[in-house]
């Protein structure tokens, strides 16, 4: 969830490190990538090794290795890192501005929700310098986009619950895509400034996804604006959230936009 001050999003380490805090309901609960956005990036690509900067719990990673390609993850929460090596999956435990290549190349570099942790420019230019000829970078998002009535009542709650926090509540829950053009914009600046790319593209993928109101609870907790609030406050919140739900039937369909930056490094 992007905040009022997307400019210097990636120092807040604070927010960026506070996902491991429930690392299992992370996994559950957070949404999956558009099967047709993985195979576009493994196609633009130069080959199948990827590497997942922000990996979190392997979500994303999770999805590249079902298109056939192998993954390593750079992951700075250890207990993120660790459940995704229960899944199966190498990971470095590291910020990817710090992380040590070894030597190691990759045809593909992907961030899934965790680009705006990364230094755009230093990212861009370390991306650079380790992918081979015709590889891609591809950092993207899922954007949602609540029905009306349910952003109403949620945002009258969070900012009732939270007076102090750094986000309009109610300008990100119905138009979110509003606010993530900052990150889109940062992303392809860096690309740009960091130089050895091709001129950055946007890829988007709509699709939708219905949530049932245990379902939608469930995820709430793991967005950033929520991952440091006190339990009183997080119970306040989620009781508010439940009662839209409920006045809406249960359940609500959630409209979602995933946006990709990506570009390509030219080939040798």
């Amino acid at each position: 969830m992007p905040t009022n001050s997307n400019s210097e999003v990636h120092q807040q380490r604070q927010v960026a490190e506070s996902f491991g805090a429930d690392a299992e309901r992370y996994d559950r609960a957070r949404p999956r990538y558009p099967e047709p956005m993985v195979e576009q990036i493994v196609a633009g690509s130069s080959g199948r090794e990827v590497l997942d900067v922000g990996t979190g719990t392997g979500i994303a990673a999770r999805q590249f290795q079902k298109a056939d390609c192998s993954v390593i993850g750079v992951e700075p929460d250890e207990r993120l890192a660790e459940l995704a090596r229960q899944f199966g999956l190498e990971v470095d435990v590291a910020t990817f501005e710090d992380w040590e290549p070894a030597g190691r190349r990759f045809d593909a570099i992907v961030a899934a929700q965790a680009w705006h942790w990364v230094d755009p420019v230093a990212g861009a230019t370390k991306a650079a310098q380790i992918l081979r000829p015709g590889g891609r970078l591809a950092a993207f998002w899922n954007v949602f986009r609540f029905p009306p009535e349910v952003a109403d009542t949620i945002a009258d709650v969070c900012q009732r619950v939270m007076p102090d926090a750094p986000f309009d509540f109610r300008t990100m829950l119905k138009g979110a895509m509003d606010g993530y053009q900052a990150f889109f914009a940062k992303t392809s600046d860096g690309i740009r400034e960091a130089g050895g790319f091709g001129e950055p593209e946007q890829w988007r993928f709509d699709w939708e996804w219905t949530y049932s109101r245990d379902a939608w609870l469930d995820q709430m907790p793991t967005l950033g604006a929520f991952t440091r609030l006190p339990a009183d406050k997080m119970a306040e919140v989620l009781e508010g959230a439940g009662a839209a739900i409920d006045a809406m039937g249960g359940s609500f369909t959630m409209n979602y936009a995933t946006v990709a930056v990506t570009a390509a490094r030219p080939v040798a």
